[in-house]
């Protein structure tokens, strides 16, 4: 019998390329951390003078949400983007329902999921004065999300795909409209007013938060749904055990 060995798959061109740009992006990380000038004084104390203006008690979120809401903008925008990049591989419907999910596990989700959705909208509430926010309660969000994928609840293929679409988009919309709204009225593109920059805040974290869950569930979920409400397939059976065979 003639032994063969698995021979390395060789990189073609295009992966070689990939992977020296990635080695040139390292080295250029490296020297620039190496020469970044010790003793730079941080923005701590420019924080601290505008925090009135704010809106918010918590010095992070008045960054993320206030003084850098661009950034924070554009990551939503990311994540949406990463959403859209997974759908537009493949396209399939929700996997049938598993026949023998354990009660125990189903019971659990349950108690489960409702205290969790809890615990996100109250980390969204205390972001505006303590540790917390829309990523963090997005977080716990698509956390329930996931478990309710992998219990199969038979809600899950009773919801359409534009309703899914909507939760997607919801928070990057919400947030650039605001960004427009501001421009319009007060001149400077997400320059709240300062009377009301908490409630502008509030709100972009609140729909921010849910399209983050959403949008990690349906990471999770990999393929993008159908048109219209989700088609149920056959439950799906488990082989029958060697020993009964």
């Amino acid at each position: 019998m003639v032994k063969t060995r698995n021979r390395p798959k060789r990189l073609d061109g295009f992966q070689r390329l990939f992977l020296l740009l990635v080695i040139c992006m390292i080295i250029l990380l490296g020297y620039i951390l190496s020469n970044i000038p010790g003793g730079t004084l941080g923005l701590e104390d420019t924080v601290a003078e505008f925090q009135d203006r704010s809106g918010v008690e918590s010095p992070v979120t008045a960054v993320l949400l206030n003084f850098r809401a661009y950034d924070t903008m554009l990551e939503v925008v990311v994540l949406l983007l990463a959403v859209i990049g997974a759908w537009s591989l493949t396209k399939s419907p929700l996997p049938g329902q598993v026949a023998d999910i354990s009660p125990i596990q189903m019971g659990v989700v349950r108690l489960l999921a409702p205290v969790m959705c809890l615990v996100a909208a109250y980390l969204v509430w205390q972001g505006s004065h303590l540790a917390g926010g829309a990523f963090q309660g997005g977080a716990i969000l698509g956390a329930a999300g996931v478990l309710i994928l992998v219990s199969d609840f038979p809600q899950i293929h009773t919801i359409s795909a534009l309703s899914l679409r909507i939760g997607l988009v919801l928070g990057p919309l919400f947030f650039v409209g605001i960004a427009f709204c501001c421009l319009f009225f007060t001149g400077d593109l997400l320059g709240y007013p300062e009377e009301t920059a908490g409630w502008f805040i509030l709100l972009i974290e609140s729909a921010c938060a849910l399209s983050i869950g959403v949008t990690l569930a349906a990471l999770f979920a990999g393929s993008r749904p159908e048109s219209g409400v989700q088609k149920k397939q056959p439950a799906v059976k488990q082989s029958p055990d060697r020993g009964n065979s």
